[in-house]
C-alpha cells in the first residue's frame, strides 16, 4: 500500500505525530509498533493513524523502516486510555504510550529473537535425586542455579544466566547426563513462566484450605461487585485486618468463573507487597494454571516482565497483578479493576509522566464500563468525597475478621510528662514502651517500632562551632548510616566517609543528632536484652529478593522486635505483633504541606492495624509532645470518618483540593534567580490566554530542598475551581512555555501531591 500514510507518536517532547509512508506489504493498522527514522537515527514508535492523505508533501516524507510482527497491535481501547493520559497530564501521546511498553518492544534489534523458541530448562526425575547428591557444599552458584529448576516447573535460559555466569554450559552438561530436560517453546504462544524468579519473591505455595467464613458486612460487598453493571465505582472502607483481601478474592473469583476469558487487574502500592499477595491468589485461584497469574512491577528482570506483559496483551494471563505501572498493561479482556491501599501516594508517579494509576484505573473501569474496588482502611480524602457526594458507592466493613481480633488499643505517652517526672529515657526511647516491649517478649509475642526516618542519624553536628555536615550538591544535610560508616545524601546520593573531627574548627567531638532506624535498632538491642532485633527499611532490602527473605523471618516467628519506616506500615498481616511502638510522629505535625496531617493519620492508623490481628490483644503506644492534638485523639478512637469530615470541612473553607483542582509548574536552573525568572515570566504569559481569568496564579518560590546535584528548583501553582478550565488553561499555556528560555529544563504536574 504505497499511498497510505500513518501517523506515528514517538517518546519525544513534541506534543504531536509523525507523518510516515506506509511502505510494507500488509495493511497498516492503528496500534502497530514500528521502526521509524528520525533525525539521525531510527527510533520505535506507535501507529496510531492511518490515512490516505498527509498535510505534509509527501516528497518530503520517509517511509517506516519496519514493522513488529512479534506484538499484535494494541486495542482502540488501550490507544485512546493512552490519549487521555497524554491529554489530561499535558504530555506528548508517545511520552504516554512507548514508556508503559516492556523494554524489548522499545527496541527494534530484539524484535526478531521476540520470535526465537524459548528454551526451557528442568529437572528431570533422575536429576531431582542425584543433583543434590553430587553438587560441592561450597559451589554457591550452582547450588542456586539447581535450587531454582527444582523450584519451578521450569527455568528460562535468561534467568540461568542471572543465577551463574557459565549456565548454559552447566546446564548442557546435566542435560548430556540425564539430570536436565531442554524444550523449545514458541514464545509468541506460551504463558509465561512460573520461574524461579516469580517463585522465589512469592514464597511457598500455600496449601488449600477452606474458605473463611465471611463476616455479613463482607457477605454484602461480595454480592455488590459481583452484581454491578457496567461502571461501578466502588470504596471500600475496611478497618485494618477485615478481611478486605477476602472480599477481593471471593468477588474476582465469582467474576471469572461467569466470564472463562474475562481478565481481571489487582493494584498494590509498594512492590514488596506483591509477594504475600501473590502467593495469597495462586493459592485461592489454583484450578488456575500457575502462569494465567502473572505481575508486573519494576523490580522484575526485564525478560521476565516482557513475557509477563505479552501474557496480559495475549489474554491469556487471567489476573494481571501489579505496581503503579500496571494500570498501562494491555488487557483486551479487562473485566473488574482492585486498586488497594487507594490511599497510598506512592501511585502517584514522581517522575517523567506524573500520572496517578488510581486515577487512571477509575477512568479505565469508566471508559470500559466495568466495576473498580478502591480498598483502604485510610481513604484519600479526594477519594472519600466522591463517596459523600454519591459518586462512589461505600462499602463498609466496620469490624475485623477473626472473631476474637479487635482493634488494638491507643495509648499516648507523654514525652514531657516523662521529662517532668524524671523518668528514664533511653536514646528516645520512654520507659512505658520499653517495658511494654520486655513483656511482649517474655510472653513470646512480637513488637513493632515504627519510625519513618532511615539510617543512624539525620545529621553530624559540632557542639563547640555548630558545623552540621551537609551535601556539597545539595541545599540538604547528609544522613549518618553507622553501619556503612558514611555520609550520604538522600536526594542526590552523594557519600564520603565520617570525618574524624570538624572540618571547621578542629573539634574531635562530633556527634549524631537526631535518630534513624539504624540508630533505634542499636538501642533497642542494649536496652531489650536477648531480644531479636531485625531492621527493614530501604537500605537493608537494596538486593533483589531481600525485602521478603526479611519479611518471611518475621512470619516464621524469627524476630522478636521488628524496627522499620512505612515499608512495614501497611498490608503485611503479621499473626504475632502485639505491640506497636511509634516514634517521631510529631513531626508531621506542623508541615508546611496541607496534606501531612492526612498522610500522617493514615501511616499511623495502617502502622497500628499490625497490632492484635490473629486474636492476641493489640496495644498501641505513640511518643509525643502533644497528647492534647486532635489528630492523636481521633487516632485513640480509630475514628477515621471524623478525621475525614472534619479535614474535608478545614479544606472546605481553605479553598483546598478536593474542592479545587491544582497544577504545579516547576523549573530547573543553573541559579535560583533563573528558575524564578522563568516562572514569573511564565506566570505572565497567562494574561493573555482568555480561560486564565479563571485560574488563580500564586507566586513562584523555591522548592523546600532548593538545590539538587547543583540544579536550584523552583514552583509556580495555579489553581481552579473549574478542572475544564485549568486543562484548558494548560493546554493554551503549553506552547508558550516552549517558546520561553533561560532554565534547563521545566515541568508541568496535574493534581500534585507535594506542593
Amino acid at each position: 500500500m504505497t499511498d497510505s500514510f500513518v501517523r506515528v507518536a514517538l517518546d519525544h517532547p513534541l506534543p504531536t505525530l509523525f507523518d510516515y509512508r506506509w511502505g510494507a506489504s500488509q495493511p497498516a493498522v492503528p496500534g502497530t509498533l514500528v521502526s521509524v527514522p528520525f533525525g539521525r537515527r531510527d527510533v520505535v514508535g506507535l501507529v496510531c493513524e492511518v490515512t490516505a492523505h498527509s498535510e505534509v508533501p509527501a516528497d518530503r516524507l520517509r517511509a517506516v523502516n519496519a514493522v513488529c510482527t512479534a506484538c499484535p497491535p494494541l486495542s482502540a481501547e488501550w490507544l485512546a486510555l493512552a490519549a487521555f493520559a497524554a491529554d489530561y497530564y499535558q504530555r506528548g501521546l508517545g511520552e504516554v504510550a512507548l514508556p508503559a511498553l516492556p523494554q524489548a518492544l522499545r527496541d527494534a534489534s530484539r524484535w526478531q529473537r521476540l520470535l526465537a523458541p524459548e528454551e526451557r530448562y528442568s529437572l528431570t526425575p533422575q536429576g531431582r535425586v542425584a543433583l543434590p547428591e553430587v553438587l560441592p557444599t561450597r559451589a554457591t552458584a550452582l547450588r542456586n542455579l539447581a535450587q531454582a529448576l527444582a523450584g519451578a516447573d521450569f527455568l528460562l535460559a535468561a534467568d540461568a544466566r542471572a543465577l551463574h555466569p557459565k549456565a548454559i554450559a552447566t546446564l548442557a552438561a546435566w542435560q548430556a547426563d540425564g539430570w536436565v530436560a531442554l524444550a523449545l517453546v514458541d514464545a509468541a504462544t506460551a504463558l509465561p513462566a512460573a520461574s524461579s524468579t516469580a517463585s522465589s519473591t512469592a514464597g511457598p505455595p500455600r496449601p488449600p484450605q477452606a474458605l473463611p467464613t465471611l463476616t455479613g458486612e463482607q457477605s454484602a460487598a461480595v454480592e455488590a461487585i459481583r452484581d454491578a453493571r457496567g461502571f461501578a465505582p466502588f470504596l471500600l472502607h475496611g478497618v485494618t485486618g477485615s478481611g478486605k483481601t477476602e472480599v477481593y478474592l471471593r468477588a474476582l473469583a465469582e467474576i471469572l468463573a461467569a466470564d472463562v476469558d474475562a481478565q481481571a487487574l489487582v493494584l498494590v502500592p509498594e512492590i514488596n507487597l506483591t509477594p504475600q499477595f501473590e502467593a495469597a491468589f495462586r493459592a485461592r485461584f489454583a484450578a488456575l494454571a500457575d502462569s494465567a497469574i502473572v505481575t508486573l512491577h519494576s523490580g522484575l528482570a526485564e525478560g521476565e516482565r516482557a513475557r509477563n506483559w505479552f501474557a496480559a496483551h495475549a489474554g491469556r494471563a487471567r489476573i494481571v497483578l501489579g505496581t503503579r505501572l500496571a494500570v498501562l498493561a494491555s488487557l483486551p479482556r479487562l473485566a473488574v479493576i482492585v486498586v488497594d491501599e487507594e490511599h497510598d501516594p506512592a501511585y502517584k508517579q514522581q517522575e517523567g509522566l506524573r500520572y496517578s494509576a488510581r486515577d487512571l484505573a477509575i477512568y479505565r473501569a469508566k471508559q470500559l464500563g466495568l466495576p473498580v474496588v478502591l480498598g483502604s482502611a485510610t481513604p484519600s480524602l479526594e477519594s472519600w468525597w466522591q463517596a459523600e457526594q454519591g459518586r462512589y458507592t461505600r462499602l463498609t466493613l466496620s469490624r475485623r475478621a477473626v472473631a476474637d481480633a479487635v482493634l488494638p488499643a491507643v495509648r499516648l505517652i507523654d514525652l514531657e510528662d516523662e521529662r517532668r517526672r524524671g523518668r528514664a529515657s533511653v536514646e528516645g526511647l520512654s520507659g512505658p514502651l520499653i517495658a511494654a516491649l520486655k513483656a511482649r517478649l517474655e510472653r513470646g509475642e512480637q513488637s513493632l517500632v515504627f519510625l519513618n526516618r532511615r539510617g543512624y542519624a539525620p545529621q553530624l553536628a559540632c557542639d563547640a562551632c555548630g558545623w552540621v555536615a551537609g551535601c556539597p550538591r545539595c541545599s540538604a544535610y547528609v544522613v549518618l548510616h553507622k553501619p556503612e560508616r558514611a555520609l550520604r545524601c538522600h536526594h542526590c546520593g552523594w557519600e564520603s566517609r565520617i570525618p574524624r573531627s570538624c572540618p571547621d574548627c578542629g573539634n574531635v567531638d562530633i556527634a549524631p543528632m537526631g535518630r534513624g532506624t539504624q540508630r533505634v535498632e542499636e538501642t533497642l538491642m542494649s536496652a531489650v536484652p536477648g531480644a531479636r532485633v531485625l531492621r527493614i527499611d530501604a537500605d537493608s532490602t537494596r538486593r533483589k529478593g531481600s525485602a521478603q527473605a526479611l519479611f518471611s523471618d518475621v512470619h516464621a516467628g524469627e524476630v522478636d522486635i521488628l524496627v522499620g519506616t512505612q515499608m512495614i506500615a501497611k498490608g503485611h498481616d503479621f499473626q504475632r505483633v502485639s505491640l506497636v511502638g511509634v516514634l517521631n510522629a510529631d513531626t508531621a505535625l506542623f508541615s508546611h504541606d496541607f496534606r501531612a496531617s492526612e498522610r500522617l493519620f493514615a501511616q499511623l492508623m495502617q502502622v497500628s492495624g499490625r497490632a492484635g490481628r490473629a486474636g492476641l490483644p493489640g496495644e498501641v503506644l505513640v511518643q509525643t509532645r502533644y497528647p492534647r492534638h486532635a489528630l492523636y485523639h481521633a487516632l485513640g478512637r480509630h475514628d477515621y470518618v471524623g478525621f475525614a469530615n472534619s479535614t474535608l470541612a478545614e479544606r472546605r473553607d481553605a479553598h483546598l483540593p478536593p474542592f479545587v483542582y491544582q497544577a504545579l509548574l516547576r523549573a530547573e536552573g543553573r541559579t535560583l534567580e533563573a528558575a524564578l525568572a522563568f516562572l514569573q515570566q511564565a506566570a505572565a504569559e497567562l494574561t493573555g490566554i482568555p480561560v486564565a481569568e479563571r485560574v488563580t496564579v500564586y507566586d513562584a518560590v523555591p522548592l523546600t530542598i532548593v538545590k539538587v546535584m547543583h540544579v536550584h528548583r523552583a514552583q509556580l501553582l495555579v489553581e481552579s475551581a473549574s478542572r475544564a478550565a485549568l486543562q484548558a488553561t494548560l493546554r493554551a499555556w503549553q506552547p508558550l512555555l516552549r517558546s520561553l528560555k533561560g532554565v534547563l529544563r521545566w515541568s508541568l504536574e496535574v493534581d500534585p501531591l507535594d506542593i
